[in-house]
């Protein structure tokens, strides 16, 4: 078959299809693989439950079973989430926002699509834009969204260490240039990979700066507040009509469910609302169905601050200390874990690159991700985005335990090889 150029591209192979078909293949054999690179959530046990039980009274109140999965929504979605977490965000977060400030998409990858679309790209008349990241490494799932296109400018953070075994990054703004052809700057908060949680001052720095040049600040908080909230530092939640605030159920516990939410000003959701509508007629209305009440009576709210932040921020800090015993005298730092559910591991010097390891890593039945797929739009040759891996530290604990202690031996195998030349 003779493939567009767009099938053309989706067909030539891209970081996040490798992640989720190394999802796919540790699911099919789950018995092999310990799946630390992937980005599911934690199964917790009383967030389960509660979904559980809110799925049980969605099928016992018929007309509201019907509802959902027998009409369309309306191209801007589910109408009584879009009217409870407007009056939640006023309430709760202090947000100047209406129904009409919210929008509903197919997941936060939609979420994405459409806005980078809306402000990068082709303009017309030799006009080419693009999304600014302040700090790169960045969502992995951002690289290829321009189809081809180069959608996007990053710059390296700046880097200050903690401790014998932590390092944390930080927006570098003596080197930020904002040019004429920046559509919009980006950043997700807490960041994947790494969990870094820029600080209000940053987060409030950067949006001042994307007002100044007359373009919009995209706040990607699939992991952040105000839910699910997996942030350990205190940290505003922060928006106004120039924000754009991006979030979801997936780490909630419900990523099957596929259920994005946009915050912004009406022209942009007024936009969004075109685009569901001739991608995809309407998102879909499960997601929204199960969470309305959750969302209508603030405990959406409670269950993110007092069940799922606490869960991680012990896990992580279990894992931690499983890698300050698997790693030794090596090398080896950790991105100072502020929120997320995932590990930043930096190996300086190491001898051979990430994508190696990762995949020494997947004949020992450990998948991660490899670092240099985090850095989309940074075209310099700095040698720290091949020293890089991200580990998920969401999985259960002999999966997380028993797939660090092999990144232990396979980061050894390395430095050891390379000090003796192979030999």
């Amino acid at each position: 078959m003779d493939f567009s150029p767009f099938g053309r591209f989706l067909s030539c192979g891209s970081g996040i299809l490798t992640l989720m078909e190394d999802i796919e293949s540790a699911a099919a054999d789950s018995a092999e693989m310990r799946l630390l690179g992937g980005g599911n959530p934690a199964r917790i046990p009383e967030v389960q439950a509660r979904f559980r039980q809110a799925m049980i009274d969605l099928l016992e109140d018929g007309e509201q079973f019907e509802r959902t999965t027998g009409e369309y929504d309306g191209a801007r979605g589910h109408a009584r989430l879009i009217n409870g977490l407007a009056a939640l965000l006023k309430s709760r977060c202090g947000w100047e926002v209406g129904p009409a400030n919210i929008a509903v998409t197919n997941g936060s990858q939609s979420s994405f699509y459409l806005l980078f679309k809306l402000f990068a790209g082709d303009f017309g008349q030799g006009k080419h834009r693009r999304i600014l990241l302040p700090l790169a490494p960045e969502y992995i799932g951002y690289a290829d969204i321009g189809m081809g296109d180069e959608f996007f400018h990053a710059y390296r953070p700046s880097i200050s260490f903690v401790g014998d075994r932590e390092f944390k990054y930080h927006v570098d703004f003596d080197r930020l240039k904002i040019s004429g052809d920046m559509g919009a700057i980006a950043v997700s908060r807490p960041t994947n990979p790494t969990g870094n949680v820029l600080t209000d001052e940053e987060v409030q720095k950067l949006g001042e700066l994307a007002r100044h040049h007359g373009i919009p600040f995209i706040l990607d908080s699939a992991y952040g507040g105000p839910f699910p909230n997996i942030v350990f530092p205190p940290a505003s939640n922060l928006w106004d009509d120039n924000t754009i605030v991006c979030l979801s159920l997936s780490k909630l516990g419900l990523p099957g469910l596929r259920t994005g939410i946009i915050v912004a000003n009406e022209q942009v959701i007024r936009a969004i609302t075109a685009a569901n509508a001739i991608v995809s007629l309407a998102p879909g209305s499960m997601g929204p169905a199960l969470v309305s009440a959750m969302v209508e009576n603030g405990n959406i709210l409670d269950l993110s601050d007092n069940v799922i932040r606490p869960y991680y921020r012990d896990k992580v800090q279990q894992a931690v200390g499983w890698i300050t015993d698997a790693m030794g005298n090596l090398p080896c730092r950790v991105h100072t874990p502020e929120g997320a559910i995932f590990l930043w591991l930096w190996f300086e010097g190491l001898p051979i690159t990430s994508e190696t390891l990762y995949q020494r890593l997947k004949q020992r039945g450990v998948l991660v991700i490899a670092g240099e797929h985090f850095f989309p739009g940074m075209r310099d040759s700095w040698a720290h985005r091949h020293e890089c891996i991200r580990i998920s530290y969401a999985q259960d604990t002999e999966t997380v335990q028993s797939g660090i202690a092999i990144i232990g031996e396979e980061v050894a195998r390395a430095y050891h090889e390379g000090a003796t030349g192979g030999s």
